[in-house]
């Protein structure tokens, strides 16, 4: 399964909030198509689904990606869901995101993609780039992404830096001071039914 392309305020409706994927809110609070306002009980299956799909919309994943993190973060040790939380947040994509760089985790890929962001000085355009504590964030020294970005700081996609990350507007550069916490989590998920979903899935 690609990477989802289509309306992105279709999902917002269907699953909720989901900071990473768009800044927009959606005007109808109801879930999009002809029977989305008929409340119907969702399934025990229906309800791992919906969060699954939140965290794979949210980070902009592919299935096999989510899938990969997924085993990853069970050979982690301690608890998978937070080690899966974790290995998402700590994407450079995400990053970019989180050090508002970026409206969102979509145009964070395409910056990165593009050329525009370096870590440690070195021109990164990998965006699953695991970023690792002591790792600097910067802008790549040329006119168009110093734009770019300025722009995007003016008005970031979320409010507040987590505290695993500090960010220096005058050099344009972040960094990054540890493993991202739970509480610095944008997205309101249950990581737990996630991790159950894969686990009945084998």
């Amino acid at each position: 399964m690609s990477r989802y392309r289509g309306a992105r305020l279709r999902i917002v409706r269907r699953l909720g909030d989901l900071p990473g994927l768009t800044r927009k809110s959606a005007r109808r609070a109801y879930p999009p198509g002809m029977h989305g306002q008929a409340r119907k009980k969702k399934s025990e299956y229906g309800v791992r689904l919906e969060e699954k799909q939140k965290l794979r919309f949210n980070y902009g994943l592919t299935e096999r990606q989510l899938l990969r993190y997924v085993r990853k973060a069970r050979r982690a040790g301690g608890s998978t869901g937070l080690a899966l939380l974790q290995l998402l947040e700590m994407r450079l994509d995400n990053t970019v995101f989180r050090l508002g760089m970026a409206p969102t985790i979509p145009a964070a890929r395409q910056l990165v993609n593009h050329g525009h962001i370096t870590v440690n000085g070195s021109t990164v355009s990998i965006p699953s780039y695991q970023c690792r504590a002591g790792e600097e964030i910067g802008v790549r020294n040329r006119d168009q992404s110093r734009k770019l970005v300025e722009a995007n700081l003016q008005f970031p996609g979320l409010a507040n830096i987590p505290a695993h990350l500090e960010l220096d507007k005058a050099k344009l550069q972040g960094k990054v001071n540890g493993l991202a916490e739970r509480e610095w989590v944008a997205l309101e998920i249950n990581e737990l039914l996630v991790v159950e979903y894969y686990s009945r899935k084998g």
